[in-house]
């Protein structure tokens, strides 16, 4: 559902929920997604994701003189963008299933502390504008500090976990801090990427489902980059030995 969610804002965002039979295709690509990844086969999941791209273009046929092509190409992207991100949260899961949910929480919770640390760091320490056309509260200072902060973070998310919950795993402490500092870098890169898609539709917040947050894309945006990456990461290298 979360997906819907992340969905229906981006094509809100750009004026695209009045057309219905793209915004429907796009929202239930979001939503099935994920859980074709968990539970159907790779040829399902290859047919499903032709046909809904199909059907957008398709519905976009008669609307050629008034929807532009980049347009377009939004109304494909979007849900793709969404539905392979959130999508590998299930893939984290299924990677292991000892380390499974604890993939996810450090994935969210790497992507969030990074952003808070990089918030802090700028407030007090930053001089130097990151993006000022794009996010002008954003500092090269706070971004530096941002990825110290989530190195460390990992390394020490990590040691508490085997700590409690895997006693007789050890941790790859330079893996985890590598994998901490360029989960903060991506989270920057997906925070941005929002801010400029919300400068371009001309809107402050992608919604308002989250009190004090705005909508899910608000408050995931951190999150976009990260968790494909984080499944990439620990399919190809362990951080817990």
């Amino acid at each position: 559902m979360l997906t819907v969610f992340g969905v229906f804002e981006l094509y809100r965002a750009n004026k695209l929920t009045g057309h219905k039979l793209m915004t429907v295709l796009a929202c239930a690509f979001g939503g099935a997604y994920p859980f074709l990844i968990m539970y159907g086969s790779a040829k399902i999941t290859q047919l499903f994701t032709t046909g809904v791209i199909i059907g957008i273009f398709a519905a976009y046929l008669p609307l050629h003189k008034r929807m532009s092509f980049e347009k377009l190409s939004y109304a494909v992207l979007m849900p793709l963008l969404l539905g392979v991100s959130m999508s590998s949260l299930c893939r984290l899961e299924l990677l292991s299933d000892r380390h499974g949910v604890a993939f996810i929480v450090l994935s969210l919770c790497g992507a969030w502390a990074a952003d808070t640390a990089a918030y802090f760091t700028g407030t007090f320490f930053g001089k130097h504008k990151l993006c000022p056309e794009i996010s002008p509260k954003k500092t090269i200072e706070g971004f530096i500090g941002g990825i110290i902060f989530d190195g460390l973070f990992f390394v020490l998310f990590n040691s508490v976990y085997v700590m409690i919950f895997a006693r007789d795993c050890g941790v790859n402490y330079f893996s985890s801090f590598i994998l901490g500092m360029i989960c903060a870098a991506l989270g920057t890169v997906g925070d941005l990427s929002a801010s400029l898609i919300k400068r371009q539709c001309g809107i402050k917040d992608y919604g308002k489902i989250m009190p004090g947050h705005g909508g899910f894309m608000d408050r995931f945006d951190s999150v976009l980059f990260v968790v494909p990456f984080m499944y990439a990461y620990l399919s190809a290298i362990n951080i817990y030995v």
